[in-house]
């Protein structure tokens, strides 16, 4: 059974990386007023806009920001591009004077066009009041990466296979402030790497985690807190064809973070988390988080593509508060989508103590590349 993973992992990663080139759609392309019906219909009824001026050639829309009021840019994005036959999205900037006139795709930076569009409540919501960690290594996601290590006696090629999620269950209004929203749900995953040097791409180790959330939201500030556990698994090949000592790593925690969005294309979070019922006990308990993740102001093929960065940041007790170093940098397909999330294309690097439970005694150093989902 345990030479089956690499195959099941590899077969989805492929499937994953082969939605870069596979349309996603077959059906013709509309022509342009009736895409431009669709979208003010859709604007209307899902986000509450009523979009006058809404313009479509080619099959980009334009749509004046003075149309938006406080409604969320990328809000706005995210629904538009999930219209069939929609080319990109394209924001017209407000004249300064009588024949002054330009065309951006930039978010304003405005307090009013940076507050979060309320989302729809109820039970099992669409999206996320706690946006993704996207260079997080342990964000549940699905995501299929190469990864070369660097000067490591174990380890060279590597593929790294994850399956995860966060599916919010139920979502209502709070009390405080008007704009406040709350929810709460699970998330789940497995982290998952391979010896690509080995005859037979053995597993080297799996990491299940599953967690309890509860989050809120209000205006550019939104707050995570979860209950999670996290167990470790190492693979039958890679045990029998090495000396390494098993350890079975398993532990619950508690988790609490605070993101807050700078401007429309800022975003800085921190927070730490405390562990315990811990195997092996003398795991310390204690660890910090904290980041930065930005988004281009300038956007690719008329808005359908968003070049992004992340830099996450962990100290743990465990490693003496030394600081754990993951960077992701790449490109958002806006127009290529899976459920609510767009597919994110880049390169990483991280360097610190390894985040596979098995080894987290080692520091490491890699440099990555590949596709990921984070929904």
């Amino acid at each position: 059974m345990a030479r089956t993973w690499p195959s099941v992992a590899w077969t989805v990663a492929v499937l994953t990386l082969g939605l870069l080139v596979v349309p996603l759609s077959v059906q013709a392309a509309p022509d342009d007023a009736y895409l431009a019906g669709y979208a003010a219909a859709v604007l209307e009824r899902e986000l509450h806009v009523t979009a006058t001026s809404l313009h479509v050639e080619n099959g980009v829309i334009e749509l004046p920001a003075a149309d938006l009021g406080g409604a969320d840019r990328e809000e706005v994005r995210r629904v538009l591009s999930d219209i069939p036959g929609v080319a990109g999205v394209r924001f017209l900037a407000a004249k300064a004077s009588a024949g002054e006139a330009g065309a951006t795709s930039s978010p304003a930076t405005g307090a009013a066009h940076r507050q979060a569009a309320r989302r729809e409540g109820g039970f099992l919501p669409p999206g996320e009041l706690f946006a993704p960690l996207l260079a997080d290594p342990r964000w549940p996601r699905f995501s299929a990466v190469y990864r070369y290590y660097v000067h490591d006696s174990q380890l060279g090629n590597v593929g790294a296979a994850n399956f995860g999620a966060s599916l919010p269950l139920y979502r209502s209004d709070a009390p405080f402030p008007e704009d406040a929203q709350w929810e709460t749900g699970i998330q789940a995953g497995v982290f998952s790497i391979f010896n690509l040097d080995a005859k037979s791409k053995d597993l080297i180790n799996s990491d299940f985690f599953v967690a309890l959330l509860a989050s809120y939201r209000a205006g550019d500030v939104a707050v995570l807190g979860r209950l999670l556990h996290q167990s470790s698994h190492l693979g039958d090949e890679f045990l029998l064809n090495t000396t390494v000592t098993r350890v079975n790593l398993s532990y619950e925690g508690i988790d609490l973070k605070l993101s807050y969005d700078l401007l429309d294309d800022l975003r800085v979070y921190g927070g730490g988390s405390y562990l315990f019922d811990r195997d092996p006990a003398s795991l310390h308990p204690g660890v910090v988080e904290y980041g930065v993740e930005v988004k281009s102001p300038w956007t690719l093929r008329d808005g359908t593509i968003l070049p992004v960065a992340a830099v996450d940041c962990q100290n743990s007790e465990e490693s003496n508060w030394s600081t754990q170093y993951s960077v992701l940098g790449g490109l958002r397909f806006e127009h290529l989508r899976l459920a609510d999330t767009a597919l994110l294309l880049g390169f990483e690097w991280f360097r610190g103590h390894s985040p596979n439970g098995q080894f987290y005694r080692q520091k490491v150093e890699w440099f990555g590349f590949g596709a990921h989902f984070y929904f």
